[in-house]
């Protein structure tokens, strides 16, 4: 699984011109499901999302997490994350696991990661197409894969 993180200050989904989720500060996760992908990936995914300290403390330091400072977050499915820019100008996106994996997997995700934080997460819909409005606070983007934890 690959997520890219973007500490916000707001951020909201329209689907069909229609608002879907909207949080102010916290994070929008857009979350890569690979074929190979476990609950050991999901797991330990959530775990790091929820605990990495990206947002400032009282000195303006990162020193605090998504769970400490109470902060909202927006899940979005994005198969383009596995993008292979590898040969010619046409990404190729054979990594990406097709819906009958995905769909499951990602929503595993998001129950996970409600359990992990202990709160609501809002999300996108998986396949559709969205507009993702947000402001990045920082800005802070961080990228992780999970194959890449050791």
């Amino acid at each position: 699984m690959r997520i890219v993180i973007q500490r916000v200050s707001e951020a909201s989904v329209v689907i069909n011109k229609a608002e879907v989720a909207s949080i102010q500060n916290g994070l929008l996760v857009l979350l890569g499901v690979e074929s190979d992908d476990t609950k050991e990936d999901i797991d330990w995914l959530c775990n790091k999302i929820v605990n990495l300290r990206i947002f400032s403390d009282e000195n303006d330091v990162m020193n605090i997490s998504l769970k400490d400072c109470d902060g909202d977050i927006i899940v979005v499915s994005q198969f383009t994350l596995h993008a292979s820019t590898k040969k010619g100008n046409r990404p190729s996106y054979i990594k990406a696991a097709k819906p009958d994996i995905a769909i499951p997997l990602y929503e595993q995700f998001v129950a996970t990661l409600q359990n992990t934080l202990g709160k609501t997460v809002q999300t996108g819909e998986f396949g559709a197409d969205m507009k993702v409005h947000l402001v990045n606070d920082g800005p802070v983007t961080i990228l992780i894969d999970s194959k890449n934890r050791e």
